[in-house]
């Protein structure tokens, strides 16, 4: 009984929502079922750029682009906004028809000389909790290779295991003055669990040594030599 109890996996994430949301508000997705649009529509080889010196290859075939976009889970808007951008970006003001606030004001003090500046921190409010296996947290970010041209979310890292509450983005509107239609469900943040004893890893940095040297040098001219060699490589290696 001891050895069967040590045994069983750890408990994976768990997203949790108040029982007057259920059905109500999107629930969160994997982000691999979330690719945007354009992705889709993409076709892995250009025949319009194909070529003696050009393969025509898209992103749609290169798997760091892709694994990027394909991690972890996909958050959206509980409900639709409804976002007016004016005075170059400098005034942003949101409204909805939903019985729970969506968007409010982040303090600009707290992020006073940010890059971003003069563009007011905004916050949408999110209805999930997420709780994780303990030593494990999640790093929030805008959704990976997936730019909206409307809001970009400000990257955070919650200890999910000791901190099970509701989390909220800050975020700031990116966009052209005008109005813009978010809907519901629209990607906010991209969620990525992650060990924290993993992020504590030492860098051994220094010269590669001759044997460095020639993996190396190979690895490169194999994935130039064969498309598709570093996936087939990268998954046998898991």
């Amino acid at each position: 009984m001891t050895m069967a109890f040590l045994n069983k996996p750890q408990p994976g994430l768990t997203f949790l929502c108040r029982k007057e949301d259920e059905g109500v508000i999107p629930a969160p997705v994997r982000a691999k079922t979330a690719l945007p649009d354009w992705f889709r529509r993409l076709p892995a080889v250009d025949e319009a750029h194909v070529s003696s010196n050009n393969s025509g290859l898209t992103v749609k075939r290169c798997m760091p682009f892709l694994d990027a976009m394909a991690t972890g889970w996909v958050i959206g808007l509980a409900a639709s906004v409804r976002m007016e951008i004016s005075d170059n970006g400098k005034t942003v003001d949101c409204g909805w028809d939903f019985d729970r606030t969506l968007v409010s004001n982040h303090a600009s003090h707290q992020v006073a000389g940010n890059p971003r500046e003069p563009l007011p921190p905004c916050k949408f409010h999110n209805y999930w909790t997420i709780r994780t296996p303990p030593g494990w947290s999640c790093l929030f970010v805008p959704p990976l290779n997936r730019p909206n041209g409307v809001f970009e979310v400000v990257a955070g890292v919650v200890d999910t295991d000791t901190y099970q509450s509701e989390i909220h983005f800050p975020f700031f509107a990116t966009g052209e003055d005008g109005l813009h239609m978010l809907e519901r469900g629209t990607p906010i943040v991209q969620v990525i669990p992650f060990r924290r004893d993993a992020s504590d890893l030492d860098a051994d940095i220094r010269t590669e040594n001759p044997e460095e040297g020639t993996v190396r040098k190979t690895i490169l001219r194999k994935t130039l030599a064969s498309d598709g060699w570093y996936r087939r490589f990268a998954r046998a290696q898991r």
